[in-house]
């Protein structure tokens, strides 16, 4: 089988649209399948904060097997900011998804979500259950997401909460004067090399698309991006009793952004949710490529099977 570097080589091109949401605010949304012709199934990504296409080399594969729709958060790659900047919460994400399903003409979806992306799909099922088929939780939790940070040091949520909710406020506050030099420096696969040493970030077969990840990413203004993600910390706790569907929750052992302990209790609380652990840090999707879309298309067969069987009992 060829390794996700060689794999790289063939990426698919992105497609690119232009969507209203609610607001009137435009958003950038991306497809890798924009006729939606390929009959895969479709699976809306909700991003982590301020993200990018790249981060997913699996899904950006000719033979990923899944028709992907996503966007940019407010403010980043293309999509403007929003009139009232206050208006860029996990609700208003939640919002944000639905005009990208309505712009593309999904009536249901099997939903995958990537860090503060596992907030956004979570508070969509619990909403709006009538639009989610199953839930892939890549990193991420259902809510209270500051407070589930620094787990590898087993850090009281609270405290983890308050420092983590600081460090976001001072960052916000002096992001304006360090943008000029985070959105310069040069990532390539050298940078990539070294930050996967750090304990931070784990070393991904892929370097060039890791690189090309990073440097999208640094292109966001840090003043915006903590802005963003102290709005998105307010979100509490989805009740997961809410919640119907199949899910699967992947974590990375060392991941110091969101405790695998807290994905898997989450689990736990499920009805029908499997948990799974991977040797990694909190960017599975570039560290962990094949496994995460492993689990991402054994979801979608739950998926399938739970509807059917639905659909038997209901129809006697």
């Amino acid at each position: 089988m060829p390794t996700s570097a060689a794999r790289a080589a063939t990426q698919r091109s992105l497609a690119y649209r232009d969507v209203l949401s609610d607001d009137g605010t435009r958003l950038r949304a991306w497809t890798n399948d924009p006729d939606g012709t390929s009959g895969a199934p479709t699976v809306l990504l909700c991003n982590g904060l301020g993200t990018n296409p790249w981060v997913w080399p699996a899904l950006l594969r000719p033979d990923c097997g899944v028709r992907v729709v996503s966007w940019f958060h407010r403010g980043v790659g293309g999509s403007a900011r929003p009139t009232d900047p206050d208006r860029v919460g996990v609700e208003v994400m939640v919002e944000d998804a639905l005009s990208v399903m309505d712009s593309f003409g999904i009536d249901k979806a099997v939903l995958l979500g990537w860090s503060i992306g596992v907030n956004t799909m979570f508070e969509l099922a619990a909403e709006h259950p009538e639009r989610v088929r199953g839930l892939c939780a890549v990193a991420g939790v259902p809510g209270d997401t500051f407070a589930t940070m620094l787990g590898p040091f087993r850090v009281p949520m609270p405290v983890a909460k308050v420092a983590v909710r600081g460090l976001s406020r001072a960052l916000k506050l002096g992001g304006r004067a360090v943008t000029p030099v985070t959105s310069r420096l040069p990532v390539g696969t050298k940078t990539i090399g070294v930050l996967s040493h750090t304990g931070f970030m784990f070393p991904m077969p892929d370097q060039q698309a890791g690189a090309r990840a990073v440097a999208e990413f640094l292109r966001t203004p840090v003043d915006w991006y903590f802005h963003s993600a102290l709005r998105a910390s307010e979100h509490p706790r989805v009740s997961l009793s809410r919640v119907k569907v199949p899910a699967v929750f992947i974590s990375g052992r060392y991941d110091l952004m969101a405790g695998h302990r807290h994905l898997a209790s989450a689990a736990e609380r499920m009805d029908d949710a499997t948990y799974v652990e991977l040797r990694g840090s909190h960017f599975l999707p570039l560290e962990q490529p094949d496994e995460v879309h492993r689990h991402l298309l054994e979801l979608i067969n739950r998926a399938e099977r739970a509807e059917r069987a639905e659909r038997n009992e209901r129809d006697g």
